[in-house]
């Protein structure tokens, strides 16, 4: 069993910066993609980034693509999602997640999550 836990969303005005992170645990945990979903009100959830744990897959959302950098401590067994020039279309509930690559890069629903952790953009 996989546990993890997300952090570090908040309110940020238009244009600014935030840092979430994911800590995991549990047995086979580093061997699994990590990756962040979103769910914005009223919309699908959306795989946003996701990154192997050897690192030599990564995956991002052309909606984030030159905004967002997905990055793996694997000593730590932690992932990171640096949101930078946010938009207030970003608003959503940010979700870590973990499994194999093709789990988190298809869509089948991944068996481990994080707790979610709110990202609010205001103008």
């Amino acid at each position: 069993q996989v546990q993890l836990v997300d952090s570090g969303g908040g309110l940020v005005q238009a244009g600014g910066s935030l840092t979430l992170s994911c800590a995991a645990s549990g047995g086979t945990s580093k061997v699994y993609t990590l990756a962040w979903f979103r769910q914005g009100s009223g919309k699908e959830r959306e795989l946003v980034a996701a990154r192997s744990w050897t690192g030599g897959s990564t995956y991002y959302a052309e909606s984030v693509k030159g905004r967002f950098t997905i990055s793996r401590d694997n000593a730590k067994n932690t992932v990171y999602l640096q949101m930078n020039s946010l938009k207030p279309e970003d608003t959503a509930v940010y979700y870590c997640a973990a499994d194999s690559w093709n789990s988190i890069v298809t869509n089948t629903t991944p068996r481990f999550w994080g707790q979610g952790t709110q990202v609010t953009v205001y103008e």
